[in-house]
């Protein structure tokens, strides 16, 4: 009869026990490789815990509440920022940018750190949120001012302390598509679990700004029909002509459109 083998614990042995950690799979293989370049040691940054869902679901509540308080979208903009800036563990800046078909690019930005990084990406039309939205990928760099994809931005990632950065992709439905920023003020692999947070932060976004752009073309619809109004008792022209009078002075004085409705709308109460 065969004696049966005492198993021994692994600490005995000498061997080390180790934990595999699963992979993101929402981080597409070219954010990978470039993670990984050879020739390019980077210090990984400390990890944060990885956040409860009680503590996710606070975040996204206060995110709607906030979002949806908002009167116009540029205000729902800012807000965001602000949001990305204070409530995500080691973001020194946010930023978010949009891009609308055939409309001009609508920024905005909050935290202690300097905005000389958002104001060269916009102006030379590349850089990490730029590359998120047009791709609609998720973009992350552990070295902004050593990454060789935007090297003209380096400078820039000096002066403002920009050390890494997570730019997330933004898609609102029938509107437009722009991007998260977050940036950080130490180098290293971007933390796990702040990607998580901030696609979920970008998701819900995502959701509440659609909800925004759809409240204020429906106010805007409103607005300009009282100024078109206006302008057929003011000038006793066709509705199509005062449409016409309204879209030309609206790109005259480089305003949109419902800006100038109300401007007109209120001048004329004014003048009763």
């Amino acid at each position: 009869m065969s004696v049966p083998q005492r198993r021994v614990p692994a600490a005995q042995r000498g061997v080390r026990l180790t934990r595999r950690t699963p992979v993101d799979s929402t981080i597409t293989p070219d954010a990978v490789r470039r993670a990984t370049r050879p020739g390019r040691v980077k210090r990984p940054a400390p990890a944060t815990a990885a956040p409860h869902p009680v503590e996710l679901a606070g975040l996204l509540h206060e995110l709607t509440v906030q979002l949806l308080g908002a009167d116009r979208l540029t205000q729902a903009l800012d807000r965001l920022a602000a949001f990305g800036a204070s409530a995500l563990p080691g973001v020194a800046r946010c930023s978010v940018a949009l891009i609308g078909e055939g409309g001009p690019l609508i920024s905005a930005a909050a935290g202690r750190a300097g905005e000389t990084f958002d104001q060269v990406q916009y102006a030379e039309s590349t850089g990490p949120g730029l590359e998120a939205a047009r791709t609609r990928s998720l973009v992350t760099s552990g070295d902004l001012a050593g990454d060789e994809r935007w090297p003209v931005l380096a400078a820039a990632a000096r002066a403002d302390g920009h050390r890494a950065v997570v730019a997330v992709p933004l898609d609102v439905r029938r509107s437009s598509v722009g991007a998260l920023s977050l940036y950080l003020d130490r180098s290293g692999d971007v933390d796990p679990n702040l990607l998580l947070t901030a696609m979920a932060v970008a998701g819900q976004a995502e959701v509440l700004l659609g909800e925004l752009h759809r409240r204020e073309a429906l106010t805007e619809g409103a607005e300009v029909d009282r100024a078109v109004g206006v302008i057929i008792a003011q000038r006793g022209c066709g509705v199509q002509e005062a449409y016409a009078v309204l879209q030309e002075s609206a790109q005259r004085l480089g305003l949109d459109r419902r800006t100038v409705a109300e401007r007109l709308v209120a001048a004329a109460a004014r003048n009763a």
